[in-house]
């Protein structure tokens, strides 16, 4: 089997999409029904001008070059082309904003029994990322009251596993070691793993009962649980990050990731899909064959509601805390390994689509190929807000334009 060329998610929505909305759309929660179909078609037509453009010319120029659309992208995590753009620039992000402090990376898994409670309701996954953070933070303040110490949490909310079947679970980047009352550091490198698994089968059953009062059905089930699971839920200490740098590679490259990568697509005929996939327990590569509308419907049961936070920072990571714990952070960094740097802001410019083309081409998309100019933005046009710019904005075209839309929406509403 040879594999896939870039792009072959993208033709699998486009070939069977509308045909498997129409037999399977009941499968999903009917409360994000709306977003899922919206989320498919953006990433359908992503990267095309029917989601909107910017428009380049070479004004005045005698070779009279084509002008130059640069369409806009769908910008879902669900979308692959989209989703590395996401993974970059989120990587990015991280280096700035994490703690040059060693960290460890956990994940905290929800058993089989209650998976279906989460794919019914996506939001009560946020309410588990808090209490993944509360785990940490009841450590801490167990291990010293009157310091009242804290720690920094990053969490980030996973619906799938290798093999795409729905696996709730969440990762968590966790500060070995925690600020106290005096604003000094105090390291931590190890957390009992018996009272990681112990408490967060504690509160995922806690708030089990929560959401389920009063229900017998649902005490019956917390009951089994904690006798079918007497070692607590499943939780893995991945790795160990000695500095910022590292951890936000890791973490980046890692969690903020699709669901399958083009690269494990090896056939698609039409009919069916071959994937492969790396099994977890034994480090083995596994082929599989799904027809088409079954594929479908593992990739797209992974899309989450509009709106839906994946991650979450608590601790010396909240907004309330972060300023004053990096710039103690940032000296404690400083004084341990004397580099000015890690006293200094560093932030990093978002790359525009100019130099992202550039970097990855070796070409300027926006040079006049006859005079070598770069070429002049003349015209936005947006699919849901009609013409937003204009070099001419008196033009009687583009009023003519603007109120037909305008028309159209009146008439539409």
């Amino acid at each position: 089997m040879s594999k896939q060329s870039s792009g072959v998610i993208k033709r699998i929505l486009k070939d069977h999409f509308d045909g498997f909305w129409k037999l399977n759309e009941k499968r999903f929660p009917a409360a994000y029904r709306k977003d899922i179909k919206e989320t498919v078609e953006k990433a359908i037509q992503c990267g095309t001008r029917d989601l909107g453009y910017s428009r380049y010319e070479c004004l005045g120029c005698e070779g009279s070059p084509r002008p130059v659309f640069v369409c806009f992208t769908c910008k879902s995590r669900f979308c692959h082309k989209c989703g590395k753009k996401y993974t970059d620039d989120w990587s990015d992000k991280q280096q700035d904003m994490i703690f040059d402090v060693p960290h460890r990376h956990m994940v905290f898994t929800i058993p089989k029994e209650l998976r279906n409670v989460f794919f019914e309701d996506r939001k009560k996954l946020n309410e588990l990322s808090n209490q993944v953070a509360e785990v940490f933070q009841y450590h801490y303040q167990k291990r010293s009251k009157k310091r009242n110490l804290k720690v920094g949490v990053i969490t980030v909310i996973h619906t799938f596993g290798r093999d795409l079947k729905f696996n709730p679970h969440i990762h968590a980047l966790v500060t070995e070691g925690a600020l106290d009352n005096r604003n000094e550091w105090v390291s931590s490198g190890f957390i009992p793993y018996e009272f990681l698994r112990k408490s967060w089968q504690k509160v995922v059953l806690d708030l089990l009962k929560k959401w389920f009062p009063d229900n017998q059905r649902v005490i019956n089930l917390i009951n089994e649980l904690y006798q079918r699971y007497p070692k607590g839920f499943y939780v893995n200490a991945e790795k160990r990050m000695k500095d910022a740098k590292g951890a936000a590679k890791y973490i980046g490259r890692y969690l903020a990731r699709p669901a399958i990568a083009e690269y494990r697509i090896e056939k698609y005929d039409g009919k069916a899909v071959s994937f492969w996939y790396e099994d977890h327990q034994t480090g083995k590569r596994v082929d599989e064959t799904l027809p088409v509308y079954k594929f479908l419907y593992k990739l797209i049961q992974h899309i989450n509601p509009k709106h839906f936070r994946m991650v979450g920072r608590f601790g010396l990571y909240s907004r309330r805390t972060y300023e004053k714990a990096k710039n103690v952070l940032s000296l404690y960094a400083f004084m341990r390994t004397k580099q000015l740097s890690l006293l200094l802001e560093n932030k990093k410019k978002k790359k525009t689509y100019r130099e992202r083309m550039i970097e990855a081409f070796d070409k300027d998309p926006l040079l006049c190929p006859h005079c070598h100019r770069k070429m002049e933005l003349v015209e936005i046009w947006h699919a849901d807000y009609g013409f937003l710019y204009h070099y001419m904005e008196d033009m009687d075209s583009i009023k003519t334009m603007r109120r037909i839309n305008l028309e159209q929406e009146q008439r539409a509403g």
